[in-house]
């Protein structure tokens, strides 16, 4: 198995990879933040569900969701990296794709879109762009 130097990045592009390939389903290595950031998708409904399975490995699975064949999801771009970090104040939370899209952030609470960051007047680190 080959070391991961960016979990988060690889997860987002599994999503991506699954949701543009049509795949019904896909699964990730589980970890906090992961399903933190699952749970988010869920909310901002690009995501149909998902579930964290326990076993030998403890993995996430998740379901795209698609609406007449097509894919919720459009694109998502990793902002903020290992090798570079970028934290956004709370008046700096951005508004992806004029509103249509959505902000990941890590605040000092928990892990939530940029919309519920701003609402609680929070910054942070801005993990990623879905759209």
């Amino acid at each position: 198995m080959a070391v991961l130097t960016d979990p988060i990045s690889d997860f987002l592009t599994r999503f991506k990879n699954a949701a543009r390939a049509g795949n019904e389903e896909f699964t990730a290595p589980y970890s906090k933040i992961k399903a933190d950031i699952a749970r988010i998708l869920q909310e901002e409904g690009y995501l149909w569900n998902y579930e964290v399975v326990t076993g030998e490995r403890t993995t996430l699975k998740l379901k795209p969701k698609f609406i007449d064949g097509r894919s919720v999801l459009t694109d998502l771009k990793r902002v903020s990296t290992p090798g570079r970090r970028h934290y956004i104040g709370a008046n700096e939370v951005p508004r992806v794709m004029s509103g249509l899209g959505i902000s990941i952030d890590s605040t000092s609470k928990e892990v939530m879109s940029g919309g519920s960051a701003k609402k609680q007047n929070l910054g942070g680190e801005l993990l990623a762009n879905v759209w």
